[in-house]
């Protein structure tokens, strides 16, 4: 495995036309079936029709967690399966993309006996979740109860009348959900699967699929011993028998002074609800996302699905019972959606399990579906047993990441922090080969730009990441594109970009 392979491509020239495995979607499982299969020694095939983590995949809160809000619908097993998957994240295979995050319910007024009880309940049961994954004290710390000037030292914006306290637990948080799927797609690759963006499956079955090439109108078949179909909310697409029920979570964004001095995440109970919360998570950009909402969502699914005012409006005014200064709508410099991709199944969307399922359709197709982003993995796992290609053992619970390495090798990597929270010890190599791509000083490529981003990591983008255009950098390789203002900042730099590493391709 060597890094100079690992490179995601645009379009099918050179690709294989004989395979043992098609994996079609290029989200965080589709991602993860790549992996899993070539780090197995299968020859992979993996495309998407647009782009690494286009859908679902990168409209997540951002974060690996363990599970908690499934406990309060008694679902125990997929609870476990994200606490023991939380671990592997953050302790073996993508230390350098994760962080602990310590989360503050403040004890307000609003915040009755009985929520708080059960809420202090959950805090403990997690913990012993965290306890039978294995997952070190170091890197989660046990939760426990704060008084109400810790909680105002964590959060000096809260409403400061009423407030009693507050509980404090821990969970993961990613540096980046795109991030992190771009990397895995860059694992695979290292390990010699072919990873294709821009390539569309016009038909499947277990055996073949016809491809498109998106950017040349290039058709051509590829046959394969087994194809994996991990297309998410678009599984349904590629395999009739497959029934999907959406639901749109939706985040708004805020600048990190709108709740000044926030140095945790909030949780904040849901008005009549004793398992709805809505969260406050700092980011290391200088924002803060605002989620979650679970609505229902019929009809025919778009590419990049659109939050609704009544959704922004909800999430603002739950967050505003928790603040001495409610958030207004003027503070909103930002809004994202993502569809979840569950299983058609009676009763509301926030009801339904989120546990993953893997399905062997009448023409041979293997669907994996359902499930979270923290659980990509096992996912992943399943769906290549499922494939019966193979009886050599799963690798990846302890198959790091290219980047990944201890948090303390990581505090000693020298270059700038930016890039060695999104690449790890790979910081050193992408600024070399923004060097080599481009021969400009590697000052001017380091240095930030708007929102941070730098003219290294947008270069590397398009000689390494398969970004073909200014949308690729600016909405996935980076997050600039969160925030509309930024993005139209950083425009002309990605740009720039775009025209100095093709230049050298």
């Amino acid at each position: 495995m060597t890094a100079e392979t690992a490179r995601i491509l645009p379009g099918l020239e050179g690709a294989p036309e004989q395979v043992d495995l098609v994996v079609v979607g290029l989200g965080v499982t589709g991602a993860g079936v790549a992996l899993d299969a070539a780090s197995r020694g299968l020859t992979v095939l993996a495309v998407d029709a647009h782009d690494v983590a286009f859908g679902t995949s990168r409209w997540s809160s951002k974060l690996v967690h363990g599970g908690l809000r499934y406990l309060a619908s008694l679902q125990f097993g997929i609870a476990h399966e994200s606490a023991v998957e939380r671990g592997i994240l953050m302790e073996r295979t993508a230390p350098h993309l994760t962080r602990p995050l310590p989360w503050l319910l403040p004890l307000s007024s609003n915040v009755s006996f009985t929520q708080a009880t059960l809420a202090a309940a959950g805090f403990q049961t997690g913990d012993l979740l965290r306890l039978a994954a294995r997952t070190g004290r170091d890197t989660l710390p046990r939760p426990r109860r704060v008084s109400r000037t810790e909680a105002l030292g964590l959060a000096p914006a809260l409403r400061s009348a009423g407030l009693r306290g507050g509980l404090i637990y821990w969970d993961g948080q990613l540096e980046d959900d795109a991030r992190l799927v771009t990397c895995l797609a860059r694992t695979a690759a290292a390990h010699g699967a072919q990873v294709r963006t821009r390539v569309r499956v016009l038909e499947a079955t277990g055996t073949t699929v016809q491809l498109r090439d998106e950017l040349t109108g290039d058709t051509r078949t590829v046959t394969a011993r087994a194809v994996v179909n991990a297309a998410g909310v678009w599984a349904g697409d590629l395999v009739d028998e497959i029934r999907l029920r959406p639901s749109r979570g939706t985040h708004v964004v805020l600048r990190a002074e709108t709740i000044p001095g926030l140095r945790s995440a909030l949780t904040v109970p849901v008005p009549g609800s004793t398992s709805r919360y809505v969260f406050a998570l700092p980011q290391p950009d200088g924002t803060i996302f605002v989620g979650l909402t679970d609505e229902p969502v019929d009809g025919e699914i778009p590419d990049v699905p659109q939050p609704t005012e009544g959704e922004i409006g909800f999430l603002l005014d739950v967050l505003a019972a928790a603040l001495d200064r409610p958030v207004k709508r003027s503070d909103v410099v930002g809004a994202f959606a993502g569809l979840r991709p569950l299983l058609e199944a009676d009763g509301s969307t926030s009801d339904l399990s989120r546990k993953h399922a893997v399905l062997t359709s009448r023409s041979g197709v293997v669907t994996v579906v359902g499930g979270k982003l923290t659980t990509y993995r096992q996912m992943a796992e399943d769906a290549v047993d499922a494939t019966g290609l193979t009886t050599r053992p799963c690798r990846t619970q302890d198959l790091p990441l290219l980047g990944a390495a201890s948090r303390d090798v990581l505090a000693q990597v020298e270059e700038p922090a930016r890039l060695v929270r999104r690449f790890g010890t790979e910081a050193r190599y992408v600024i070399d080969e923004a060097v080599r791509a481009t021969r400009l000083p590697e000052e001017e490529l380091v240095a930030p730009g708007p929102a941070g981003v730098t003219l290294a990591e947008l270069v590397f983008g398009v000689t390494h990441e398969g970004a073909v255009d200014a949308d690729d950098l600016l909405d996935r390789r980076t997050r600039v594109g969160l925030v509309p203002e930024d993005r139209e900042a950083a425009l002309p730099l990605a740009e720039r970009a775009l025209a100095l590493a093709g230049a050298r391709l």
